[in-house]
């Protein structure tokens, strides 16, 4: 899986997180292995790409 997201820490400085994540799964579907690489990023106010709440038709 692939993702990007962005938040705010507590001085309010931004930041975008963006990575790549590999699941595998048991017989089960029980996750058995999760492996993630990610990058966090300080972004300003006028950079950021990523809004929210998104609509329900926008999920």
């Amino acid at each position: 899986m692939r993702f990007q997201c962005e938040w705010h820490d507590e001085t309010g400085q931004w930041w975008r997180s963006q990575g790549n994540e590999l699941w595998e799964f048991d017989a089960d579907g029980l996750m058995s292995c999760r492996e993630a690489g990610v990058d966090d990023v300080p972004v300003t106010e006028t950079t950021r790409t990523v809004f929210g709440p998104r609509e329900d038709d926008g999920r």
